[in-house]
């Protein structure tokens, strides 16, 4: 039963759906948005009801050209509100690949380009707190994602 009460007026905190993904060598695979200074983990806000897996799946898709089945997350990041909105961010594990990456132009994608970095150089690319997040989620141990409490297909 829906309480209109509970409805009436929801939280306003967005859902980050992020992929790590690496390449045999271990490389990490980042994106450069022409929006913000560094690379960030490629991924995006999940639409309204879309499981956050399938986000960032196609996020990931539309990106890089990688198409991966992600079903375990590696870390949950809290972003307080700053420059943006208040958002939780949930870091997938994209396991290794060695898919080719195709990245769509910018004025489609809003990407200056993709590409794969070496963990040790994941500091000198990535805002600080965006490098934490891949520290900890390379370090992490994957949990299963549970939609209505069943793992997630």
């Amino acid at each position: 039963m829906r309480d209109p009460r509970l409805l009436a007026k929801p939280p306003v905190c967005r859902l980050g759906c992020l992929a790590l993904v690496r390449n045999p060598r271990g490389d990490v695979l980042l994106v450069d948005p022409d929006y913000m200074d560094g690379l960030i983990l490629p991924g995006g806000a999940a639409r309204p009801n879309e499981p956050p897996h399938e986000a960032a799946a196609h996020h990931l898709l539309a990106q890089t050209g990688v198409s991966l089945r992600l079903t375990h997350v590696l870390a949950v990041d809290f972003t307080p509100a700053d420059r943006y909105l208040e958002r939780l961010n949930l870091v997938f594990d994209g396991g290794t690949t060695t898919q080719q990456l195709t990245v769509p132009p910018q004025h489609h994608s809003g990407l200056l380009g993709a590409r794969f970095v070496p963990v040790q150089q994941i500091g000198q690319v990535m805002a600080p707190a965006q490098a934490a997040r891949v520290a900890e989620a390379i370090t992490g141990h994957a949990v299963p994602l549970l939609l209505h409490g069943q793992r997630a297909a």
